[in-house]
């Protein structure tokens, strides 16, 4: 049965939010997996109709129990699929029949168990297709909605208080999932919806997210990913978020699981998996967290509503070694510690002991146990200065002062318009639950505060960024080339694509013999570079297939014949199209730059520094094409050495506008060279007075539109 994008969304949102559920092999033993569904609606308050499926039973917990899905009154919302995995074909068969569109099923037994798993879930995937049901599962915990109270879960996690709030949570993971929503409900956050998508053969976590995030009481989402096959989707979603004004924050495992590509260029050895998803979401503005607390720690940061201006971060703090921590850490974190304005310090000064600091950090001492307004006034001339735009107050311990504490930074919220947060080590919990009762974020550890602080000025800085530049750049029309020959192409033929789609490429010919280069360094009138061509030698100075600033007949003749054997030497069986020819180019800085069309996320476009030795390096940064030139201006602040694009030991500054445009007008030829395109290295990319000129290509071909006129 074929089900349309608008039918799909509206089976998706009566999932989520269903009128009436029916529990597939209900037990009428409420403790059970199959019975605990009905334990928690029944007890949690689901206002819908409960109908349990199973001929055990008439009746279970005083509802009547259907003996099967064909003989329920109506077509309900949802099922709750709780029957074992041989079952479950038939049951969804069933379901289809009977109208109703769409199931969470817990059952096991799938592809996590191998070949024979694999096969039965392609199988549950047909018929689903067929019966026209939409699926989340199998294998998973399913779902909280806890706005309407719709338990279609066996979760522990439902046991306790779980009142709504504005978070949307969605794990790939239950049993982890679980813990991490046990640790919001610590915090006292609130989860307005929990799902975990199980083995995602149908619903997946993109899709489940975007449709929670409409949701209005929904302020924050966050995600659990141990794998991403859809990239588009990811960033659809991500958009989406943008657009709502809500943040996203994941949490993604397996960071160093990947090792490096069998690849015929840079980008492809370099564009593992992780670092190709931290450049993606980065870029669309989604925040990643490291671990669990992390998450929670930004999540707590994000549901506050104060939005921070700017990257200045404010300390006040009643121990100095303290403060010099959280400064170092907030430098390598991205924010700033700016030293406040005369007039702050002079506020500053009517008030704090001739001990203490009136800088950035501020040190209040432990005065402020006996002079309150000390620790009040600090904090609210601190947040005054126009170049602070968060505020961390830390302290420890201060058992016996909790209601004192608590007072003070009540009158610093009603005083202050930007976000503060309270650093309290080893705080009393009645402190901490106050606190946060008042919507004041508390944390444990000074560098966990910066931490958090730094991702809500990130945050807050993609939003406005967002709102001046917007996030989509246009795409310009690319010709893909009307034969293509799979593999590594000609660099002269390469070099004249390139060209024409407006990326700057130093002019290069290809001899055949001696006297056809020694044509071409004569019609050149100056030294030359010549360069193996084969497309079986794609890094041509690994072999010795380069020479540099040959400038007589005799040199060029003797470099012709030198590269020619050392290729046949290093690859007796490479095939050898002849000598490239290129004029000398200048330049005193060596980039590198490519393209990589990533299983996940598409075309995807690299720069770094060190041209040969990047790998080395390792001073590389990804973004996902198309993009604009503001955002290759982003990509030239990424560089750990970014430095050198300024100007070192009287090396002159380069033009890094003329960088990003060539990133950007590479992002748009890649784009549209994406069915065809498989990788490309420019490398180096000479970079001097006169803007970046690429001196070498590899390009590889590989056509996935299927048919055509191709060849390998």
């Amino acid at each position: 049965m074929t089900v349309t994008p608008a039918e799909r969304a509206d089976i998706v949102k009566r999932l989520i939010h269903p009128r009436s559920i029916a529990v597939i092999g209900a037990s009428a033993d409420l403790g059970k997996i199959n019975g605990r569904p009905l334990k928690h609606l029944l007890e949690k308050g689901y206002g819908g109709q409960i109908l349990p499926v199973n001929p055990k039973y008439t009746e279970i917990a005083g509802l009547p129990c259907f003996p099967s899905i064909a003989q329920l009154p109506v077509a309900a919302d949802l099922a709750i699929v709780a029957v074992p995995a041989s079952e479950v074909l038939v049951c969804i068969e069933a379901l289809g029949k009977r109208g109703i569109r769409a199931a969470v099923i817990f059952s096991s037994g799938f592809g996590e168990m191998g070949i024979a798993g694999k096969a039965l879930e392609q199988s549950l995937v047909d018929q689903a297709r067929a019966s026209g049901v939409v699926l989340c599962g199998p294998n998973c915990l399913g779902f909280i909605n806890a706005f309407d109270n719709v338990y279609a879960t066996f979760s522990q996690y439902a046991d306790g208080d779980t009142g709504s709030g504005p978070i949307a949570f969605v794990t790939q993971s239950g049993a982890f999932g679980t813990a991490i929503a046990a640790l919001v409900r610590q915090r006292g956050l609130g989860l307005g919806y929990f799902i975990n998508t199980g083995n995602e053969i149908d619903l997946a976590f993109s899709e489940l997210m975007m449709a929670v995030i409409e949701d209005p009481r929904i302020r924050v989402a966050a995600g659990y990913l141990e794998g991403l096959d859809d990239g588009a989707a990811l960033v659809r979603l991500a958009q989406r978020c943008q657009a709502l004004g809500k943040p996203l924050v994941l949490t993604k495992v397996g960071r160093m699981a990947s090792g490096a590509r069998a690849a015929a260029s840079h980008t492809g050895a370099l564009a593992v998996e992780d670092a190709v998803f931290d450049a993606v979401i980065r870029q669309y503005g989604v925040l990643r967290a490291r671990n669990e607390e992390q998450m929670l720690d930004i999540l707590e940061a994000l549901s506050q509503p104060r939005a921070a201006q700017g990257f200045g971060l404010g300390i006040a703090t009643q121990s100095g070694g303290a403060g010099v921590m959280m400064a170092d850490r907030a430098e390598e974190m991205g924010l700033s510690v700016p030293e406040l304005s005369a007039p702050i310090r002079a506020r500053l000064a009517t008030v704090m002991p001739a001990f203490g600091a009136a800088g950035n950090p501020v040190d209040v001492t432990g005065q402020f146990v006996a002079r309150p307004e000390l620790l009040r006034e600090s904090v609210v001339a601190l947040l005054d200065d126009p170049d602070i735009h968060i505020g961390i107050v830390w302290l420890q311990l201060m058992t016996a002062h909790v209601d004192t504490l608590v007072r003070i930074f009540a009158e610093i919220q009603a005083r202050t318009t930007k976000p503060f947060f309270v650093c309290w080590v080893a705080a009393p919990a009645e402190a901490i639950q106050r606190l946060r009762a008042m919507g004041i974020v508390v944390y444990s550890a000074g560098e966990r505060a910066v931490e958090a602080a730094s991702a809500l000025a990130r945050y807050c800085e993609f939003q406005r960024r967002a709102t001046v530049d917007g996030r989509s750049a246009s795409v310009r029309e690319t010709t893909l080339p009307p034969v293509i020959v799979n593999g590594v192409q000609p660099s002269v033929q390469a070099t004249e694509w390139l060209r024409h789609a407006g990326i700057p490429m130093a002019t290069v010919s290809l001899a055949k013999t001696e006297d056809e280069a020694v044509l071409l360094w004569r019609t050149a009138g100056r030294a030359v570079a010549l360069k193996v061509e084969s497309p079986d030698i794609t890094h041509k100075t690994e072999i010795g297939g380069v020479l540099l600033k040959l400038n007589d007949e005799a040199a060029i003749r003797d470099g012709y014949q030198l590269l020619m054997r050392r290729a046949k030497q290093a690859l007796p069986d490479a095939r050898l199209s002849g000598i490239l020819v290129q004029p000398m180019a200048s330049g005193h800085l060596e980039l590198v730059v490519g393209v990589q069309r990533d299983s996940v996320f598409g075309m995807i476009v690299m720069v770094g520094l060190g041209g040969v030795l990047v790998e080395v390096l390792k001073d590389v940064v990804f973004r996902r094409a198309p993009f604009d030139t503001e955002e290759g201006l982003r990509m030239l602040a990424e560089l750990r050495m970014g430095a050198l694009l300024d100007g070192v030991r009287g090396q002159p500054a380069v033009d890094r506008n003329a960088i990003a445009r060539l990133l950007s007008d590479l992002a748009q030829w890649a784009y549209g060279m994406a069915p065809v395109l498989a990788e490309l290295d420019l490398n180096p990319v000479m970079v001097g007075p006169e803007g970046p000129i690429a001196v070498d290509c590899v390009m590889v071909l590989h056509d996935e539109r299927g048919g055509g006129d191709k060849a390998s």
